[in-house]
């Protein structure tokens, strides 16, 4: 069987660019999405010591707080660097693709594709690795997949006000019409932007029965952005403008139209 290849883009941005290992703690709006992360996994997760599959999970970020919970956790990501880091802080990991697990049929209660979906650019990929979560899951166990929104870009970049520059407005308005974030352009990898249907849909079509689809930061994840960026103060967990942020997350959950104001979005379903 061959091997599938990671895009080198991706390696050398988790490698040499950014620190994937800070993200969800350095700012606000990533501050929430580790917050409202936690509340839905908790949410659905089979009770600990379920076993978890964390594929694509970097540096451990989720598999420290989900071991430090009493799972059983075992990571998987296609960046040396993040295996290592997992390692180092207690997580037993492996160099890995989604798309292509050494895991037996079934071994876990739970498997996670936090990272991957946006990675994978065509749609037989996701398709793949979909496939493979649900293999590597008992039956009637838990897949719970993380997408970026297809709009997260335009509201991401009014609140830092990039979209004034002619090259932002080209880059979100290709986003907005095919969802790709083209390779070579700056900022981030290539990366596939869902929308909530279309996550859901992929999902529906892996054969996953069940599914929901959750904005994780909710519609106003943005003006956290843009309260950091305007005054280059950060806003604490503590501050009324980071309480209202999440309250609105969860308050926007029973109303599917509010998924499109998020920045990621989570999917879950049962095998």
């Amino acid at each position: 069987m061959t091997i599938p290849q990671v895009d080198p883009e991706i390696i050398d941005f988790y490698t040499d660019t950014f620190d994937e290992a800070t993200r969800l703690t350095a700012t606000a709006d990533g501050m929430l999405e580790m917050a409202r992360t936690q509340e839905l996994l908790r949410r659905h997760l089979p009770p600990a010591p379920a076993a978890i599959l964390d594929v694509g999970g970097g540096p451990g970020v989720h598999a420290r707080w989900l071991a430090a919970d009493g799972y059983r956790v075992h990571l998987v990501d296609p960046v040396v660097k993040h295996v290592a880091q997992a390692a180092e802080a207690g997580i037993t990991a492996e160099l890995g693709d989604a798309r292509s697990l050494t895991a037996d049929d079934g071994s876990y209660d739970a498997t996670l594709l936090l990272g991957p979906l946006y990675h994978l650019l065509e749609r037989a990929d996701r398709d793949q690795a979909l496939a493979e979560a649900r293999r590597v899951t008992v039956p009637g166990g838990l897949i719970l997949a993380a997408a970026i929104n297809r709009y997260a870009s335009l509201f991401e970049h009014t609140a830092t006000t990039w979209l004034d520059r002619e090259s932002v407005r080209d880059a979100v308005a290709d986003i907005l019409a095919t969802g790709v974030h083209e390779p070579g352009r700056k900022g981030f990898t290539a990366a596939y932007f869902h929308t909530g249907r279309e996550l859901a849909d992929e999902m529906r079509a892996a054969g996953l029965r069940d599914v929901r689809v959750y904005a994780i930061e909710g519609p106003t994840w943005s003006l956290l952005k843009a309260a950091e960026q305007h005054t280059g103060e950060p806003v604490s967990l503590n501050s009324p403008l980071f309480r209202a942020a999440l309250a609105a997350a969860r308050a926007a959950e029973p109303y599917p139209d509010l998924l499109a104001a998020s920045s990621h979005l989570l999917a879950t379903g049962r095998c």
